[in-house]
């Protein structure tokens, strides 16, 4: 769906957990696993465990559904560089990485790793997350009878963190799928993975918040808990109290590179849907709005003369993308889609996370205080390269190759001065190492303030534009050599 919210994208990085890459300063790392339904070959029905009057059982569901949660590992190799292999707390590793860029002494290396799944149907469908199987050659899935299956893996989704595999077994047992719709925040929730190779290890917590858009994965609204998650949970389920799989068990939230009492999970649904398309065609469509939407606090709902502050405040609409076709402007605050209330900015791809490209959606927009009736058709998602480049001109995918945008207040507040946000990399920047998600703050010793500012900048240059970047605390003038 593409939609991207503005919430300091420098502030969270991420990291998979299963093939060990450098924590550094990340904040946010994949951590989990969890399962979808399967297509074909569905178990027979088994009743849900039933929840307790007062806690729920985690015994009984640990009992009967511990089974048909697997180990997961993965061994293969993967093309890295100085960049990859690097020390993000070293300045000097921070700076070889500029000065190589990727084409510097690029290698093959080993990658191996620990991860988690469950079994959505009794002929061996697995879910578990893309970045757990990212890079493998080879993947062997571990039941808790201990037979071990080589694992196909039919398909993956970076966009979402979904991977879907095959083992060739038959009558396994299978987890019950859950409905997303009906959970509620405080309620019970356990998990079941690998963490660091401890095979079937349960843990417990309630639902935080359902619907939180993170900064880097717009496209998903996770479910926050308080589980604990660590490195080879990754791709595991998370229980509602009555037994039945609600979410993939994908991210954390840490300051120190280990469970800190913030956990993330797919939910379900979402899941069901990458995996139902994986089995069909072997690949995921995901739609795409274009645009750029922000939280409404109470100063904005008073600037845009709103009764309360609730909705999903437009802040950038990509130019010719099917929200600039269906007329939505930049202070447009969405209130419902599709008739479903939009309460916070997380609620709309919320609410877009299962649609295709070429559906049409009904969208309630309140435009300087006066309601606006919207139908916008989504485009698919990997069309928006090409469309940002276009909106950026020479700038974005000319000689330099950056697809750039402002930062907004809180981002500004965050860096410490106004800046452009590097959302797409090709060409020329790309090999000399800028990378989606650093802030570009000035070029050849002048602020950079404005796209056309880089675009003028880059036209008067022969050879070369020097960009002063920001990539977390750290700042560096990287030399661009002009195509």
């Amino acid at each position: 769906m593409n939609i991207s919210l503005k919430a300091a994208p420098l502030v969270l990085a991420l990291a998979a957990a299963g093939f060990g890459g450098a924590a550094g300063n990340a904040l946010l790392q994949h951590h989990a696993n969890a399962a979808v339904p399967a297509a074909t070959a569905p178990a027979a029905p088994v009743a849900p465990v039933a929840a307790a009057n007062t806690l729920p059982d985690f015994a009984r569901i640990t009992e009967r559904y511990g089974p048909a949660v697997v180990n997961i590992s993965v061994s293969g190799m993967r093309k890295a560089s100085a960049a990859d292999l690097g020390d993000d707390d070293d300045p000097a590793d921070f700076l070889r990485r500029f000065q190589q860029g990727p084409r510097g002494g690029q290698r093959s290396v080993p990658v191996a790793g620990l991860g988690s799944g469950f079994i959505v149907s009794a002929d061996g469908l697995v879910l578990t997350n893309a970045h757990v199987v990212q890079d493998a050659s080879e993947v062997t899935v571990k039941l808790t009878d201990r037979r071990e299956f080589r694992a196909k893996v039919l398909g993956s989704d970076a966009r979402t963190d979904v991977a879907v595999l095959k083992i060739d077994a038959s009558n396994l047992p299978v987890v019950q799928l859950g409905d997303v719709k009906a959970l509620r925040a405080g309620e019970w929730v356990a998990a079941i993975g690998s963490p660091f190779g401890f095979e079937n290890t349960v843990t417990a917590g309630v639902v935080s918040a359902k619907g939180r858009t993170l900064p880097s994965d717009s496209a998903v609204p996770f479910i926050q808990t308080d589980v604990a998650v660590n490195p080879g949970n990754s791709g595991g389920p998370l229980f509602n109290s009555r037994g039945e799989v609600v979410g993939i068990n994908s991210q954390i939230y840490s300051r120190s590179g280990g469970y800190q009492g913030v956990s993330f999970a797919i939910p379900i649904d979402l899941a069901q849907r990458v995996q139902q398309q994986i089995v069909a065609t072997g690949k995921v469509q995901h739609a795409r709005l274009g645009v750029t939407v922000q939280e409404v606090n109470q100063a904005l709902a008073d600037s845009f003369k709103l009764d309360k502050p609730e909705g999903a405040l437009i802040a950038g609409v990509e130019k010719g993308g099917p929200a600039d076709k269906a007329g939505l402007k930049p202070g447009d605050v969405v209130r419902t889609v599709n008739g479903q209330p939009v309460v916070a900015s997380g609620d709309l791809p919320a609410a877009l996370g299962t649609a295709n490209p070429g559906d049409k959606v009904k969208l309630q927009v309140l435009r300087q205080g006066q309601q606006v009736d919207v139908t916008a058709t989504l485009a698919a998602a990997n069309e928006k390269v090409a469309a940002a480049a276009e909106a950026q001109g020479p700038a974005a995918q000319g000689r330099l190759g950056l697809a750039l945008r402002p930062l907004d207040r809180d981002e500004q507040r965050e860096v410490g001065q106004a800046g452009l946000l590097v959302q797409d990399v090709a060409g020329a920047a790309a090999r000399a190492g800028v990378q989606p998600g650093d802030v570009v703050l000035a070029i050849n010793g002048s602020p950079a303030t404005s796209v056309d500012q880089v675009r003028s900048a880059v036209a008067k240059s022969e050879k070369s534009v020097a960009l002063l970047i920001q990539r977390g605390e750290d700042r560096l003038f990287v030399p661009v050599r002009l195509g």
